[in-house]
């Protein structure tokens, strides 16, 4: 059961974190041999000296006292006093040695990858002795005298055969543990080599394929492969147990925790690889094996490369010519270009590949040259899109489960993720798609959050109007946020908020609901919809809402712009829906292009289902001949409680203390609201009315709606009083009652104020209450009724929450 333990440079950074490794290290006899990196950030302090150095740059030495003082000072804190003359004197032996070596580059103002790699093995060099010398019962083996490669330094390539013979002719004989410097190797005339960066790795991989260990641990700072970069998800978690050709697939495409190479060796060999935290020891891990992982899910992990540069080389002088994948990549591989990535159309018309970006005009001047004839003659073209980036869906499970591809397509572009270039190999084992960079950190969300079910679903919300409407909304969110985490893995982060003075954004840790208001008031810029409108696009959030709580027509101004964006838009603000039939139109038909949401059912009977009925009538096929509704919960309020003790005013007023009006009850008493509200219904039911379409009767003297201003027409409306308390106890007298009625008949439209008697089933409507009749097709005998609350912030408010979760259910 012997093992082989990689400890990387975090974990060998300093001296508590190096004792951390002496516990680890010592407490099983199985753990014989132990690689390590260079303590943390040495390695690049090599590099830079090196440069400096070469370009005679005296900087190289402050460089070279740093690299002195943090093994030295480790030395001291971590050797008893008894051994520190000897290690010291060790230590200084090899920093002597680096120093000189950087004065001969200075001399020489040249450096050459092979002094380059001598140098920056110093750090790897000096930490394995230093540990050697902390653990109990070690030895310290060079490396240099165990990997074999050939000449190409910088990324030497390995002599497989020569080195594991000399591993297990070295390492086997040996009793005690052996500390062994990783990153370095040596070629057949002994000059050190190194195997790449993240190169400790592969030592460990290739000493344990040498000496037939039982097993790897591979020591970092994280405590295992994840399903998605931490960095980018914050609900990535920790993979219990992979396989290597999945760990392969990640690692190629970006995921830091395994270099690459490192895999051959384990998986040729069948040696299982355990991926451990240094210091979350107790922390299970991730287990690599040649096993195909039971799981229920059909990918297993995400990973990203960053920046990438896609050319594409595209022309009908492409279709149906022998040998020009051949050419192509021959041309690129003369160039040393690595290619990431190759997607092909079948229509033979365009080969796309991938590079990085410093490969990009070696492999552009490549192709040029290749195809020079070809392209002077206009038959084939070369393409060049920057700044992009890859992501890699990776799973074994993929082959046996359908619908993997739909479902991380319908992810991406429901949320306005425009997909560049695609490429998947027969195996389906990976996914691999280009993207827009900008979109790279939405796009790592939108599939982990689609494929990792155990995740929360997170919506994040823009918030316009914080009145009586959005405050209760607010109230309503927080309330129940709890129980959408519970019962519905659902969390809704409020990231921007806006009032007719105030704006406020924060997308990393969102705005608490509970102090929304205060924290608009105390941190909030001064108001501005288009660079409202600009920081939603900008911040480019999957499933970003956009909601208007507002009854403003410049905030409705926003909503064209903010679907554009891909926002979906919830308003309980009429203006746009009764504005012109065109615009009512184009909003739905933009909403349905992006695949986006554009809900308003707040627009007629506050939370009622009236808006949603409709639809799903007119979609099943059915077509409404006939609507009569009351639709103005403030006017039904007004006309159920004028009495004798109540006057109009004074009925006005309190539907305004209510908050069942708007702002301007003159909205209310004018009919222009339940205008608004029969022109949405009568478009909803298929009929392209306009405002001039609608016959308007209005119960009100004209003078009160000329008012100059709102407290002007409270100076005045007492005026009606009497008029009004005369004709009601008429009314009275005939038993009826008033109610401001809208209806649609035969694709006409009307309001006005009706006198209804205890037969009509509009009679007895209480309160604030509206309702609405449906004559349809197939309800044409009695009607569909639907009644209930129509007015009221918080039965406003509850309407809005419903649509933000009905977009969230999607």
């Amino acid at each position: 059961m012997s093992k082989v333990l990689k400890f990387g440079g975090s974990s060998v950074a300093t001296a508590d974190s190096i004792q951390q490794v002496k516990a680890i290290v010592e407490q099983s006899p199985d753990n014989r041999w132990i690689v390590v990196s260079a303590m943390g950030g040495v390695t690049d302090m090599l590099l830079n000296a090196c440069r400096q150095a070469a370009d005679g740059n005296d900087a190289y030495k402050e460089l070279l006292s740093k690299i002195e003082t943090t093994h030295l000072q480790a030395a001291k804190a971590l050797v008893p006093p008894q051994r520190q003359g000897h290690v010291l004197s060790e230590l200084k032996v090899l920093l002597n040695e680096l120093e000189d070596y950087l004065q001969s580059i200075v001399r020489l103002q040249e450096l050459t990858a092979k002094t380059q790699d001598y140098i920056v093995g110093f750090g790897e060099r000096m930490s394995s002795y230093l540990i050697s010398e902390v653990i109990a019962d070690a030895v310290w083996v060079d490396t240099r005298t165990l990997i074999q490669t050939d000449n190409h330094f910088g990324n030497a390539k390995v002599d497989f055969e020569e080195t594991y013979r000399r591993c297990a002719a070295t390492l086997l004989p040996i009793k005690e543990r052996v500390i062994l410097p990783g990153f370095i190797a040596g070629n057949a005339a002994g000059h050190t080599t190194t195997l790449g960066r993240g190169g400790s790795d592969y030592t460990a991989a290739l000493i344990a394929a040498g000496v037939h260990a039982s097993s790897v641990e591979i020591w970092t700072d994280v405590d295992g492969f994840m399903t998605a970069d931490p960095r980018k998800v914050e609900k990535a978690y920790t993979i219990e147990q992979m396989s290597y050709a999945e760990v392969f697939e990640l690692s190629n495409f970006g995921a830091k925790v395994i270099y690459p190479p490192t895999i051959y060796p384990l998986f040729s060999s069948k040696i299982p690889m355990l991926i451990k935290n240094t210091f979350h020891p107790d922390a299970k891990g991730t287990l690599v094996n040649n096993e195909k992982p039971a799981s229920a899910q059909s990918i297993k992990g995400i990973s990203s490369i960053d920046n990438i540069v896609l050319l594409t080389l595209h022309g009908v002088g492409l279709t149906g010519v022998t040998g020009i994948s051949k050419r192509l990549f021959g041309a690129l591989a003369d160039a040393q270009v690595n290619v990431i990535l190759i997607s092909q159309a079948s229509s033979e018309q365009s080969i796309s590949f991938a590079v990085a970006p410093e490969d990009a005009t070696t492999a552009q001047l490549a192709v040029n040259q290749s195809f020079k004839d070809d392209i002077e003659q206009g038959t084939i073209n070369l393409k060049t899109e920057n700044e992009l980036s890859i992501i890699a869906v990776v799973g074994e499970n993929m082959r046996q489960m359908p619908g993997t591809s739909a479902k991380l397509f319908n992810a991406l572009g429901k949320n306005g993720v425009n997909i560049i270039a695609i490429a998947q190999g027969s195996s389906e084992l990976n996914i691999s798609t280009v993207i827009q960079q900008t979109d790279l950190r939405k796009a790592i969300n939108l599939i982990h959050e689609s494929f990792f079910l155990s995740a929360y679903k997170q919506i994040h919300l823009y918030l316009a109007g914080i009145g009586t409407v959005g405050n209760n909304l607010l109230e309503q969110l927080h309330l129940q946020r709890k129980n959408l985490e519970r019962e519905h893995r659902l969390k809704i982060k409020l990231v921007g908020l806006m009032n007719s003075k105030k704006m406020h954004f924060d997308s990393n840790e969102g705005i608490a609901l509970d102090n929304a208001k205060e924290t608009l008031a105390q941190k909030g810029a001064p108001a501005h919809l288009q660079e409202f409108l600009q920081a939603a696009a900008k911040a480019n959030l999957r499933n970003s809402v956009f909601v208007d709580c507002t009854a403003n027509e410049q905030v409705a101004a926003l909503y064209e712009g903010m679907l554009q964006s891909f926002v979906s838009v919830v308003t309980a603000n009429k203006i746009a829906n009764s504005g012109n039939y065109s615009r009512f139109v184009h909003l739905r038909d933009l909403a349905r292009s992006r695949n986006l949401k554009f809900l308003y059912e707040t627009n007629v009977g506050a939370g009622l289902p009236v808006i949603k009925t409709i639809d799903d009538l007119v979609l099943s096929g059915d077509k409404v001949l006939q609507l009569e509704a009351v639709l103005s919960g403030t006017l039904n309020f007004v006309f159920n409680t004028l009495s004798e003790e109540v006057t109009m005013s004074q009925a006005i007023r309190m539907a305004k203390e209510k908050g069942y009006s708007e702002p301007d009850p003159r909205i209310d008493l004018s009919g222009v609201d339940v205008l608004r509200k029969i022109l949405i219904l009568a478009r909803e039911c298929g009929y392209p009315l306009e405002k001039t379409d609608v016959e308007v009767n209005t119960f009100l003297p004209q003078k009160l709606f000329n008012a100059p201003t709102l407290d002007d027409f409270w100076k005045i409306i007492p005026s009606v009083d009497a008029d009004f308390e005369a004709r009601r106890k008429k009314l009275d007298t005939q038993n009826k009652r008033w109610r401001f009625v809208a209806s649609i008949n035969k694709g006409k439209a009307s309001i006005g104020l009706q006198e209804v008697d205890t037969q009509h089933p509009f009679y007895h409507l209480q309160g604030n209450d509206n309702i609405i009749a449906l004559y349809t097709e197939r309800y044409h005998a009695q009607p569909m009724v639907i009644k209930g609350a129509g007015a009221g912030a918080a039965v406003t408010a509850s309407g809005v929450f419903a649509d933000i979760i009905s977009i969230a259910n999607l």
